[in-house]
């Protein structure tokens, strides 16, 4: 039975082709998500231990969430005596900062997006555990003001040499400054800082761009004498310290800043698991209709083996061994295309900041695991059905072709599907609408199995589409389309397995397009409805910039009034809470609808917080919020309550100064300028005038607003759309593998009605009609469940503020018309190659 298994399988390899495709695509979507998942992770973590001393010196609350460093610092008097701490070698203080964008020789800014551009002082003290880190490899180190030493990476991608001028865009009250190029550094021991740009400038230089020219540092590294531990120079350094200050090993601060950043990016990996799991659900489809279609084609041989003595259960094996082989050619085919998926992901993550091509791949053993894990699994797991078909099959029945599915096998796969749906439901609205742990999870599964449910039912539920479509071809097509759509009718299991595969990814797809649609409507009436003031000035890449801007504006003519607004991040309860923040006397401008208390007047380490907010947290006016900030724990007066307004972009809303006094750094995020009175023609151009000499700076009107925060959501669907793609091309794919076996199955009748008169344009003709009617059936079913799953879902997300469900008609009805030309296209193959049959060897095929 083995050998038998093995000589069919390599008999009809071709037929598998397609199939084992499926495999492959799955495969490699799981083996590139892990290979990069792995390969960020190592870079990560390679880059911080190559960036920290032994013993890490900072305040406590030295750095925001953003993790940019606040405003408390330590002196120079520390430093020298942390030098004279007994197992340490050296001690050296540190300035960083954020927010330092280096402009190219096209007057470009480099990068910006995603990965933080980096200024700072240079340092030549070792890494932790001897590490080089980065190290001068081109000229030398910055010595004197007006020079500076840039990494790599930043100086090739901006144009620059040794020698050259650098002009450089900050956030400080210096608003622009240029420096000679006198050094390029790299890791000397490999690596790269994944996307970041980084400038050094000289301590005193640094100091007077960075910290407002006090002899002060945001940390300091303390390097351990040879023989040493980290551990125990951290003891001996923490016994000196004043408090507030902190020592951590460079060991337990590189892991902390990694995975903090691990976190931060995990839903990368995330993204890419779920559309592989989508990927192998719409193969396992294919890989179920081409075993089906396979098995029928085999029934005489199969008999056969059971005249001679053959059992069910080695019928049933033989059937899971040709599964077996096709999971292991398909998942090996996979593991390689993974790992050029991986590089694939690396360089499209590059194009936006995060840019790890200094890191070679990560392969680790799971991976490899994983790979056939999944492939093999779940290609016998998809044969299985048509394996246990097979068993079924009594060998006289065979042997007179006669392996139509039994109308009770509808039957029960009609209730299975209804039951299937029904509990998707259950638990789709248990996701969305009750108090659930992991909701997401519920959502997911729902989904999962209201389109299994679906597809399971469909041999029924399709059948009244599927006889209206045979009687729409009739009248049109005559003959010819008659045929087709009996064609389509006579196993209706196999048409609509194979249209299921086209509606998941088209439900997606569909579901996809209305969240995202009503997500912008949701925008564009929150900004109609609140947008205040006449123009927005913010930064291009969502930072801070310098607070000189706004008093600069404040000057221009025709501006009568300038209101600025600021973000922070602080810590409630161990999670993020994000902070707004603006002038007491600039509040009434904001244009907040208060529900109760009074926001005026607004004064220091009191808030004003969002009414869903505070009503989430149990928070009411009188009560306090509390929360960890740069300098310590602050508590603050809740002395009002406003209605969610999309100008103010944080639930709690307090003072700038207050905002100062915690450690936030003195920059800016949004600034409104509301313009005088007939003023408004030509302020605009004003106002650029103003930031024309800081890229990173833009000023835009309501629309340019609305468009601004539209763009993100159009990035994220385009992204998805792209990864869903790939479903689709395995569902047609399936189309075309599905035509294909048809046509062999039906060789002696393609060449009977050839014989008969039907030309060869009639058959190619009704050949693609077919394909066309499950096309259109995968892609109505698509339509009409990813409409409902889209509408729940934005039904369920009215608390969060997106309250506007905007379905985009044309946009589905292009998907239905997309439908009809893959239907088409799927036909071209298998319609040439019936065309082509020889009649007389056909009407011979037995």
């Amino acid at each position: 039975m083995i050998r038998a298994a093995l000589k069919s399988l390599l008999g009809r390899k071709l037929r598998l082709l397609m199939s084992t495709f499926a495999i492959v695509l799955g495969v490699a979507f799981v083996t590139g998500s892990l290979v990069f998942s792995d390969t960020l992770g190592r870079s990560f973590t390679a880059l911080f231990a190559s960036t920290v001393g032994d013993v890490v010196v900072r305040p406590v609350g030295g750095t925001t969430t953003q993790g940019a460093p606040s405003t408390q610092t330590l002196s120079a008097a520390l430093v020298d005596e942390l030098a004279d701490v007994p197992g340490a070698a050296r001690a050296d203080g540190n300035v960083t900062a954020v927010g330092v964008f280096v402009v190219d020789i096209d007057g470009k800014i480099v990068g910006g997006l995603g990965p933080p551009a980096l200024g700072g002082n240079w340092n030549d003290a070792p890494a932790g555990h001897g590490l080089t880190g980065l190290a001068v490899q081109e000229g030398r180190e910055p010595r004197r003001s007006g020079e500076v030493v840039l990494d790599e990476r930043t100086a090739e991608r901006a144009g620059y040499d040794v020698g050259d001028r650098v002009p450089f865009v900050t956030s400080t009250e210096r608003l622009n400054l240029d420096a000679e190029l006198v050094g390029i550094a790299e890791f000397a021991e490999g690596g790269s800082l994944n996307g970041a740009t980084l400038a050094q400038f000289d301590t005193a230089t640094a100091q007077e761009l960075f910290l407002e020219g006090r002899d002060v540092y945001n940390d300091v590294w303390v390097t351990a004498e040879d023989g040493v531990s980290q551990e125990e120079l951290a003891e001996r350094v923490r016994a000196v310290l004043p408090e507030g200050v902190e020592a951590v090993t460079g060991d337990d601060a590189a892991d902390e800043a990694a995975s903090d950043l691990l976190e931060a990016v995990s839903f990368l990996t995330t993204f890419l698991l779920i559309f592989a799991g989508i990927s192998l659900v719409v193969g396992s489809f294919l890989i179920v209709n081409t075993f089906s279609i396979l098995v029928a084609q085999r029934s005489r041989e199969l008999a056969l083996l059971r005249a001679l003595g053959a059992s069910k259960r080695q019928v049933t094996w033989s059937v899971q061994l040709e599964a077996l082989v096709l999971g292991l050619v398909g998942s090996s085919v996979g593991l390689g295309l993974g790992v050029l998926l991986a590089q694939g992901i690396r360089a499209v993550t590059s194009s936006f900041g995060l840019d790890l091509t200094g890191q070679g791949l990560v392969f680790e053993p799971r991976t490899v695991v994983a790979a056939y894990a999944v492939g093999v699994l779940v290609t016998m797991a998809a044969a299985w059905l048509p394996a246990r078909r097979t068993a079924r099959i009594a060998p006289v029945q065979a042997l007179r072709d006669d392996v139509a599915l039994p109308e009770g096998s509808l039957r029960r796969r009609l209730w299975a599907g209804l039951v299937l749906a029904v509990a998707g439901l259950a638990a789709l609205a248990a996701g969305l609408f009750a108090d659930v742990p992991r909701a997401g999870w519920w959502v997911g599964l729902g989904v999962l199995a209201v389109l299994l449910g679906v597809a399971a039912a469909s041999p029924v539920l399709s059948r009244p589409f599927l006889g209206a479509a045979r009687a729409a071809y009739a009248r049109v097509f005559g003959a010819v389309g008659n045929l087709a759509g009996q064609n389509s009718l006579r196993n209706p299991r196999r048409t609509t397995a194979t249209a299921s595969a086209l509606m998941i990814g088209l439900t997606l797809a569909c579901t996809m397009a209305i969240v995202g649609d009503s997500a912008k409507a949701t925008v564009d009436e929150s900004v109609a409805e609140s947008f205040v003031g006449d123009y927005v000035v913010s930064s291009a890449f969502g930072g801070e910039f310098s607070p000189a801007i706004a008093e600069r504006m404040a000057e221009v003519d025709g501006v009568a009034a300038v209101l600025r607004e600021r973000f922070a991040f602080g810590e409630r309860d161990g999670d993020d809470q994000g902070i707004s923040a603006t002038d007491p006397d600039a509040v009434d401008d904001l244009g907040l609808t208060l529900v109760e208390g009074s926001a005026d007047p607004l004064r220091d380490e009191t808030v004003v917080v969002e009414e869903s907010w505070a009503e989430d947290e149990g928070v009411a006016v009188g009560d306090t919020v509390t929360l960890d900030l740069p300098t310590g724990e602050a508590r603050w007066e809740v002395v009002g309550l406003f209605e969610d307004n999309p100008i103010v972009f944080f639930p709690l809303l307090t003072t700038v100064d207050t905002l100062l006094a915690a450690g936030f750094p003195d920059r800016d995020n949004y600034v409104v300028v509301d313009a005088e009175d007939g003023a408004a023609a030509g302020l605009q151009e004003r106002l650029e005038e103003v930031v024309a000499d800081s890229p990173v700076v833009t000023v835009k009107d309501e629309a340019g607003f609305a468009a601004e925060q539209r763009e993100p959501i159009d990035q994220l669907v385009l992204m998805i759309f792209a990864l869903l793609g790939l479903a689709l091309v395995i569902a047609v794919l399936g189309i075309v593998n599905t035509l294909a076996l048809s046509v062999i199955e039906r060789t002696r009748e393609v060449g009977l009605l050839r014989a008969i008169g039907l030309s060869r344009a009639q058959l190619r003709l009704m050949i693609t009609l077919e394909s066309v009617v499950i096309a259109v059936l995968g892609a109505v079913l698509g339509t009409v469940l990813g409409t409902f799953f889209g509408v729940a879902l934005m039904r369920a997300l009215r608390d969060e503020g997106l309250d506007v469900i905007s379905v985009p008609v044309g946009q589905l009805a292009a998907f239905l018309l997309v439908a009809v030309v893959v239907g088409v296209l799927a036909a071209v193959l298998p319609a040439r190659r019936a065309a082509r049959l020889d009649v007389l060897r056909a009407i011979a095929t037995d």
